[in-house]
């Protein structure tokens, strides 16, 4: 049996990819979450916990593991914390995936959820890229409606990702998600279906 083929999935904020996300793993598709791996890993009792107490004091108490706002404050802007930081995670996460990759070998297909994957780098890492996007006005709609967020906020984080025209033209797939949920739901599942039958497979 050949290997799995590696679906990179990404997005811009606001457009729906954890929906997406959501959605290949109902359709049997394996997902490797990175970010949500580092959430367990830096939650209460996480094993990431002591080495970024031990590197960065008061990030983290017992009870809610790392501090995400203090831990925030001593890495922003320096250089050398940002790389210690990641030092620490980025192993650990690598590792995690290793060990999704063996569990999951058999798959015929599983998903890397990407969120920066043109801002930071990943495409090396999957087989074809699998862009969520949704008009403009909402996304906009979305990301405004978040606890917290002002659109100063969301034009700077805007600033720092890569256009969704760019994202969508460099993709090898795009997942509507500016219609209804059954039809992205459809269209995800047609996707698998396609991919699965060039391998003469199917995940279920």
């Amino acid at each position: 049996m050949s290997r799995p083929l590696i679906l990179g999935l990404t997005g811009s904020i606001g457009m729906g990819k954890s929906t997406v996300a959501a959605m290949f793993a109902a359709e049997g598709v394996p997902v490797f979450d990175a970010d949500a791996e580092v959430r367990k890993m830096q939650g209460s009792g996480g094993e990431l916990v002591e080495a970024i107490e031990q590197a960065f004091p008061g990030s983290t108490t017992p009870d809610k593991g790392v501090l995400r706002k203090e831990l925030g404050a001593q890495v922003f802007g320096n250089a050398g914390m940002l790389a210690t930081l990641e030092g620490i995670v980025h192993p650990a996460v690598a590792h995690r995936r290793a060990a999704f990759l063996t569990e999951n070998a058999e798959a015929p297909i599983m998903v890397f959820d990407i969120p920066l994957l043109f801002e930071k780098g990943g495409a090396e890492t999957v087989d074809e890229v699998v862009v969520v996007s949704a008009p403009a006005d909402v996304q906009r709609e979305r990301v405004l409606a978040r606890p917290g967020m002002t659109t100063e906020k969301f034009v700077h984080i805007l600033g720092l990702q890569v256009p969704d025209a760019e994202k969508r033209a460099l993709a090898d797939h795009v997942i509507d998600t500016g219609q209804p949920l059954e039809d992205t739901a459809k269209d995800v599942a047609t996707l698998i279906d396609k991919i699965a039958s060039n391998r003469g497979e199917r995940p279920l």
